[in-house]
């Protein structure tokens, strides 16, 4: 009988071999504290953009093409031809299915709920006397599951009813299937004689309310469930709205970096939250021109602040020389920055500055003329896929602005300590421990946040909602360097290919190789270039990264296989108890000030999550609802590769977690906005909510 473990070890899965060596340097080896000297030379640009619409296939592998974009749902994906109406409706319905398909993988994942062996998905809502029942186009064993339109079907049913079929899925899962076959399609058995007949599909606006009733008859404030309801509504209203846009512009305008390019794919969101493009607050003007889905493009607004009450600090430099944070604000405002005197400039989002003057603490400071607006200045920004990080092509500092707008499970305001984290991380690997790292480790590095810009009110005390990053950019306009959630990112019911499938699909025509080789080889060579330096820093100092794929950056290679990378976010520190001594040696006084000290079990449990299941599980399921892998050949590739780094000196204790625990921790996206909660507000282990999943990187019982 073949398993999973040997298929690792047949010839279907390569063993990663080297790749020719890239013609420009990204840098990610060194110090960037002196940024002059750090900047990349350009290298070649990614082979193909990470949202590129679909074209006529090429001759070799062309039989992958369709089933490599990702299956849809039973939704038309082509724009009608009736004018600018017809195609907006085209969208909202293609966003109502994406909205749907997220709520299912939501509930599967928070709930545990499984496929019957017909292959369809039967949830029974006791709280509101239904029967979902849906359709399975694809199950994962990573968990990027593919659904079909649910249904209400059935008689009410019994409060005691069982919540799901609990036999198991009679396809294997996690194979990808054969590259001329359509999507697996569940019919499920006909319904009894007196049963009633199925209804109409159910809608994301409605799943959503079903699911937050179902969630919520145990407990729970009805004004969350009314919020969540409202959000899941305005991303899918949003959502369509992107879809519409990128239909009509397909391409990249040219000369867009592959950096910025990547940031822009991101047109559909997480697929595991229920919410992922809700924007409250947003006119559908302001979400045009400040949404990387749309590649906006604007101004920042600048306010003069006075240095009575100004705040920062910096460890940037160039040439050996350090840089205050006032002189790169003023430098990115531009030529004509007129400060008064004994004012610095301080960048404001523009959405965010309207809103702040209604505040009383900054109307205070405006009045009292201790902040003077500017307006905008200076050349055009463009956000990133976190909307709030502004990029510009060429300039070697991005900015990370306050913005007061809910996104995913957070107000998108910065921190005081989220600033002083970042600039404490920077001067730490400027030292011992961060030399060590990348002596081991030379291809990856962390985007450095050196730099920070605020304001404190006359007591001392910070003004929420002014604190601004200045972020490092290590790597040129025409580096390969993209964002793994935008490589990962499929357009709807395939209207446009991965930069992973592109890449995927490139590589197995160039070299003659099946896509699933090729496929295999781009993931190992990938956990070789970014996990294990992840894992490396945690074994050797004792911090965790949040490195989910959004805050991970790959470089790519000539060719397209990863060589190196970078983790971004002052946020995602988690700096384990147990090393705080040593830590502290390092840089007396870290992470006091920032709240970065978590408990070890704290640490472990998020880092399991963000490294292990929404990074690494997450990208073998995207391999596999693409068709461009076996995810069962990845999860035994990952567990030779877990296995190797259980035993270098200093490991982290993940590997042995991820191959040994039954079960693991994972952030329940629809069961934290159920509860109203906020990521970034109080103590780091109740600001979401966690549920246990079964590890599928397990070894199973005997």
């Amino acid at each position: 009988m073949t398993t999973p473990d040997t298929l690792a070890a047949s010839p279907a899965v390569p063993q990663p071999r080297s790749s020719p060596a890239p013609t420009g340097d990204t840098g990610a080896g060194r110090v960037p504290g002196d940024i002059g000297a750090s900047r990349a030379a350009d290298a070649t640009s990614l082979p193909t953009s990470p949202a590129r619409a679909v074209g006529r296939p090429r001759a070799t592998a062309d039989a992958m093409r369709g089933a490599a974009a990702g299956t849809g749902n039973g939704l038309s994906a082509v724009v009608p031809t009736g004018g600018a109406s017809g195609a907006l409706s085209a969208a909202y319905t293609t966003a109502d299915a994406i909205g749907t398909e997220n709520l299912l993988r939501c509930w599967v994942r928070e709930t545990g709920a499984v496929p019957g062996a017909d292959g369809v998905l039967r949830l029974a809502l006791t709280a509101t006397g239904c029967v979902l029942r849906v359709p399975v186009r694809y199950w994962s064993p990573a968990g990027t599951h593919r659904f079909g339109p649910p249904l209400i079907d059935g008689p009410p049913v019994a409060a005691d009813s069982p919540v799901t079929d609990s036999s198991p899925v009679a396809a294997a899962p996690g194979a990808a299937p054969a590259p001329d076959a359509e999507p697996p399609r569940a019919t499920g058995s006909a319904p009894a004689p007196d049963a009633a007949p199925p209804r109409a599909p159910v809608d994301a606006v409605t799943l959503a309310a079903l699911l937050a009733r179902e969630a919520g008859a145990a407990g729970g404030a009805v004004a969350d469930r009314t919020d969540l309801v409202a959000r899941v509504a305005d991303s899918v209203r949003r959502t369509a709205l992107f879809v519409a846009d990128r239909r009509a512009r397909p391409a990249a305008p040219p000369g867009t970096p592959p950096f910025l390019a990547a940031e822009q794919a991101l047109v559909l969101g997480h697929p595991a939250h229920p919410s992922p493009k809700s924007r409250v607050g947003l006119s559908d003007a302001e979400t045009s021109a400040y949404s990387p889905e749309t590649r906006g493009a604007f101004q920042v607004h600048w306010w003069a602040v006075d240095r009575s009450v100004l705040a920062m600090d910096s460890g940037w430099r160039e040439g050996g020389r350090p840089v205050p944070a006032d002189v790169l604000t003023a430098r990115l405002a531009g030529p004509g920055l007129r400060l008064p005197e004994g004012t610095a400039a301080l960048p404001v989002h523009p959405w965010q500055a309207r809103e702040l003057g209604e505040r009383p603490r900054v109307r205070a400071l405006l009045n009292a003329g201790l902040l003077r607006d500017l307006g905008p200045l200076g050349e055009a920004w463009r956000p990133t896929s976190s909307v709030r990080t502004l990029y510009r092509a060429g300039a070697d500092t991005m900015l990370k602005l306050s913005l007061a707008l809910r996104i995913t499970n957070s107000r998108r305001e910065n921190l005081r300590k989220e600033l002083l984290r970042g600039a404490e991380v920077n001067r730490l690997l400027r030292g011992p421990v961060g030399r060590r790292w990348r002596a081991g480790c030379p291809g990856f590095d962390i985007v450095r946040d050196p730099a920070w810009i605020a304001v404190d009110g006359p007591s001392g005390e910070p003004v929420t909602g002014l604190d601004v990053v200045l972020r490092h950019v290590p790597f040129g306009p025409r580096d390969a360097v993209v964002c793994l959630a935008g490589l990962t990112a499929a357009g709807p019911h395939g209207e446009w290919r991965s930069g992973l499938a592109e890449l995927t699909l490139r590589l197995a025509e160039r070299t003659g190789r099946p896509v699933g080789a090729v496929g295999t080889e781009w993931f190992l060579r990938y956990l070789d270039a970014v996990v294990r330096p992840i894992l490396r820093l945690d074994g050797q100092a004792g911090i965790a990264l949040e490195a989910h794929q959004q805050n991970t950056l790959v470089a790519l290679d000539p060719l397209g296989w990863p060589r190196g990378g970078w983790f971004r976010d002052n946020q995602g520190y988690y700096f384990r108890a147990s090393r705080r001594a040593a830590l502290d040696r390092a840089l007396p006084g870290i992470g006091t000030a920032s709240e970065t000290f978590v408990d070890d079990a704290v640490a472990d449990e998020r880092f399991a999550y963000y490294l292990g299941i929404n990074n690494v599980l997450g990208l073998i399921g995207a391999f596999g609802a693409q068709r461009l892998a076996d995810e069962r050949v990845l999860l035994a590739a990952f567990r030779r590769f877990l296995a190797r780094e259980a035993g270098v000196p200093d490991p982290s204790g993940l590997p042995g977690t991820l191959l040994d625990s039954p079960t693991l921790r994972c952030k329940a996206n629809l069961l934290t906005r159920l509860n109203g909660l906020d990521e970034l507000v109080g103590p780091v282990d109740t600001q979401s909510v966690y549920v246990t999943l079964t590890n599928p990187l397990a070894a199973p019982a005997a």
